[in-house]
């Protein structure tokens, strides 16, 4: 017993940071929204989009223990296109994705300091603080803090929903109609909900960095049921606290006649008022500090992940005696770090301060882009990277068909609603 705590303590990590970067806006913001709007429809579609991404993000973990290189290196493997192709699409998709969790962020960042008078300055502050972490701690500070993280979230969350069933739902108030799932801006929210829940597919690159960097960090290599074992669990815990955020929104905003504002600092105010209220005013502080903590775990796995995933696209694209410059090339990582927040900085000026329309671009764009990544995944995981013996069970691969034939119908089913929605 001894043996196998010491051996997953030096194997937790990676999917610590997996659960902090999908436990932000999906969950606080999107699992709420889709409660509160929606009451307890929507847990259907979470624990189905759930099920149908959980191979790809698998499977980053699988090629990175297997191979003892990322997937992203497996993206080269299946030609330079393939690699440019995730090039070109994560610099098209981080600054929307970093600039809708910093502004969610901001937002929680205010309302637990009681600042309103900063503007920008708020992001600004907040990017500059990750920079600095990330920047001086990499990894190490990024693993310390996540788990730090990770256990507030976990008391914070089921002990409000604990509180919450036990109080049980609210009254609707009189007169109250119920909004209709099956309208153009219905299927909008489904698939912005949907899009990252968990998080975003091509993310799944990050938990193929993050393996390997723990294994360099303890210079232990884990077995592959091992990293698998840290990670689904890490998985299912990511699961079951989204159907809670959506129970938890269903019970005290579904039918209450509030609504949930656009503006991030009063959607944050009003998301731990309205939570302190069920369970009580003496954990207002509480509340506000669990919430800010889940969004500040999220930001920094954010920025550490896409500089990350940048630093090795670059390597691999642009250079062909790596080992020889790879020192140089490691200084690109602050330049990484300083780009991607100027760049999600502008991103979020642009949307005029309106959280919705900023965080369900995001999730949308992110939706879009998945099934190009999963088919990458998938190719990697069943060709000639891994051997028969670790490559996938045959139940695991029938539900990746059907993950990419899921995500590939919602992406062409979205483009045909926009395209439609334009012309009429």
């Amino acid at each position: 017993m001894n043996d196998k705590l010491s051996s997953f303590s030096k194997t937790a990590g990676p999917g610590v940071l997996f659960a902090s970067t999908a436990i932000g806006v999906s969950h606080l913001v999107q699992s709420t929204r889709a409660g509160a709007d929606y009451g307890l429809l929507l847990i259907g579609f979470v624990i189905l989009v759930m099920a149908m991404k959980y191979p790809f993000f698998e499977y980053g973990s699988r090629y990175a223990n297997v191979t003892q290189t990322s997937i992203i290196d497996g993206y080269k493997k299946l030609g330079m296109p393939a690699l440019w192709l995730y090039f070109l699409l994560t610099i098209a998709s981080m600054f929307f994705v970093t600039g809708a969790v910093g502004f969610v962020t901001a937002g929680f960042f205010e309302n637990l300091f009681g600042i309103n008078f900063l503007g920008e300055w708020t992001i600004i502050i907040l990017f500059a603080i990750c920079v600095s972490v990330l920047a001086i701690g990499k990894y190490n500070a990024l693993d310390g803090l996540i788990k730090i993280v990770a256990i507030t979230l976990l008391v914070s969350t089921i002990s409000a929903f604990l509180i919450t069933l036990w109080v049980g739902p609210i009254e609707p108030v009189s007169g109250f109609i119920p909004q209709d799932l099956w309208t153009v801006s219905g299927i909008f929210f489904l698939l912005a909900l949907m899009g990252w829940m968990p998080t975003a597919v091509d993310l799944s690159s990050w938990n193929s960095l993050w393996t390997l960097e723990r294994m360099k960090q303890t210079n232990y290599r884990p077995k592959l049921k091992e990293t698998l074992f840290e990670f689904r669990l890490a998985y299912v815990v990511t699961g079951i606290l989204a159907v809670m955020f959506v129970t938890l929104g269903a019970f005290i905003f579904y039918g209450s006649g509030e609504e949930l504002p656009n503006n991030n600092a009063l959607f944050a105010q009003k998301i731990v008022t309205l939570y302190t209220q069920t369970i009580g005013d003496w954990s207002y502080v509480i509340i506000s500090a669990s919430a800010f903590t889940v969004m500040f775990g999220t930001i920094l796995a954010i920025f550490d992940g896409y500089s990350r995933s940048l630093q090795r696209t670059i390597e691999l694209i642009f250079t062909s005696k790596e080992q020889l410059i790879r020192t140089k090339i490691r200084a690109f990582y602050i330049l990484f770090l300083l780009m991607l927040s100027i760049g999600s900085l502008f991103v979020v000026l642009q949307f005029n301060d309106n959280l919705k329309q900023l965080v369900d671009f995001a999730t949308v764009l992110s939706f879009v882009i998945a099934p190009i990544i999963a088919i990458f995944n998938y190719k990697l995981v069943t060709g000639q990277s891994l051997d028969k013996e670790h490559q996938p069970s045959f139940w695991l691969k029938v539900l990746s068909i059907g993950g990419i034939v899921f995500l590939s119908g919602f992406a062409l089913f979205f483009i045909a609603i926009r395209f439609f929605s334009v012309f009429v």
